[in-house]
């Protein structure tokens, strides 16, 4: 039994009242049918894509600031592992990535207050009992891949749920880049890294990849984490 099947059935049997206002999200820019569409799609078939996700002129601002970050030669290419072990792997992986915090733009502050209501939903909705997020910008550059692999480390279960923001406007199928997902017994499913698109899946249950593109590619890569076991 996966984490989400857990969580699931104990949505179903808890009876409690949640003291979060059911209209907490209802001011989001992006509107609260969009969350429940997606939670409801994580929840149906272990993922979920939604489209403009993200508002067009947040989308757009975001990937402004990713893209002057990279001209600044500010995102460091990313290591495979974590700790003393990480190491970097451009066989395997070939992004270059800078992580978001609170304060460091306008657009940023704008997307970590989505985020947190996104939290909020699926916590109210699946029980999860995810306490933060955490995400950093992702700058593919063409030709750059990520081989198959978990969200979750080996001794760190605290990765919940995995969510993915594209920031690439007017992308075609024949750009290639897309994010393809592995689900068990069943065929792989591509998603395009469209701006305003949101990926969203459980971190330790669906394996994935990040196919190589005709042209640089942007994202935003995002994790829930709950409390540690």
């Amino acid at each position: 039994m996966t984490l989400l099947d857990t969580a699931m059935n104990k949505a179903s049997d808890d009876t409690a009242s949640d003291d979060t206002s059911p209209n907490a999200i209802a001011d989001l820019a992006t509107g609260t049918t969009l969350i429940s569409r997606s939670i409801d799609s994580l929840v149906e078939q272990g993922w979920a894509q939604q489209d403009d996700f993200l508002p067009a002129p947040l989308s757009a601002a975001l990937a402004a600031e990713c893209l002057a970050l990279t001209e600044r030669g500010q995102l460091k290419f990313a290591g495979v592992g974590r700790g003393a072990a990480q190491q970097l792997r451009p066989d395997i992986r070939g992004d270059r990535i800078q992580w978001l915090k609170h304060g460091q733009s306008p657009a940023c502050d704008e997307y970590l207050a989505l985020m947190d209501s996104l939290r909020t939903a699926l916590n109210q909705s699946l029980y999860l009992g995810l306490e933060e997020y955490e995400s950093h910008f992702a700058y593919y550059p063409t030709g750059a891949f990520y081989q198959k692999h978990l969200d979750r480390f080996r001794d760190d279960d605290r990765r919940t749920v995995s969510v993915v923001i594209y920031l690439n406007a007017d992308w075609q199928a024949a750009d290639g880049g897309a994010l393809r997902l592995h689900p068990q017994d069943k065929p792989t499913e591509d998603i395009l890294p469209l701006a305003g698109r949101m990926a969203m899946f459980m971190s330790a249950d669906l394996l994935h990849e990040v196919l190589p593109a005709t042209r640089d590619r942007m994202s935003i890569a995002g994790w829930f984490r709950r409390r540690a076991n």
